[in-house]
């Protein structure tokens, strides 16, 4: 049996290349609708690009930020574990290309450059597919990654390294941008996933769509909080 036509119950891990099918792609969105309980595609796809974009770069991130050989996340080279809501769960990057296998004397910057050129072209590849399937803009899916590059960093501590991460890998993906708000650093989005379309849900507090103002009050609030 074909994977596109198997559920997620069935494959638990898919190669990376499924994630430019379209039939497959339309598939776990729609499961990622009826899991969230919109039928609207433009929703339940960025819904589902936000999980695997996070997914997708967690592991390039961290290594970025401890300053160690980033692996080459080509879509060749990715395993997908696929949730039962049609999500991905992680992204496990098999080791050819990792830094252990370069060249002798070659360079952390090349070894970082070489990640980010396998990134760019993989998010490439994705992000059309996924804009065709689900009517999101290709610009919006592209910030979207962005914001996922700009939220791993910030979860192990380094800003910075997620900012270096999307400098180099250039093109159409922005550089995430940080914002302080009483002593918590959160990333000051430019993206939007769209939730409160979704019948009985609110605008996430970091939302770009709130009002600057409202939106400072609620991150301070968060902060306060943590």
């Amino acid at each position: 049996m074909a994977v596109v036509a198997q559920s997620p119950e069935v494959v638990n891990t898919v190669p990376g290349r499924t994630l430019t099918e379209s039939d497959w792609l339309s598939a776990r969105i729609a499961e990622m609708g009826r899991s969230w309980g919109t039928t609207e595609p433009r929703v339940s796809g960025t819904l589902w690009w936000c999980m695997v974009a996070s997914a997708l770069v967690e592991q390039l991130a961290c290594a970025y930020a401890n300053d160690e050989p980033a692996p080459e996340p080509y879509l060749d080279r990715l395993d997908c574990a696929v949730r039962p809501d049609g999500g991905i769960e992680r992204v496990h990057i098999h080791p050819e290309g990792h830094g252990l296998d370069a060249a002798p004397g070659e360079s952390d910057a090349a070894l970082g450059n070489a990640c980010a050129k396998a990134l760019r072209e993989t998010l490439a590849a994705v992000i059309g597919p996924v804009a065709a399937v689900s009517g999101a803009s290709v610009p919006s899916l592209w910030a979207i990654a962005a914001d996922a590059i700009g939220n791993r960093a910030l979860d192990v501590g380094s800003p910075e390294a997620g900012a270096r991460l999307a400098t180099e890998v250039g093109g159409r993906l922005p550089v995430p941008r940080f914002v302080d708000v009483d002593g918590r650093t959160f990333v000051r989005r430019i993206s939007c996933c769209l939730v409160f379309e979704v019948p009985g849900c609110e605008m996430c507090t970091s939302c770009p769509k709130r009002p600057a103002a409202e939106r400072t009050k609620l991150l301070a609030r968060l902060a306060a909080e943590s």
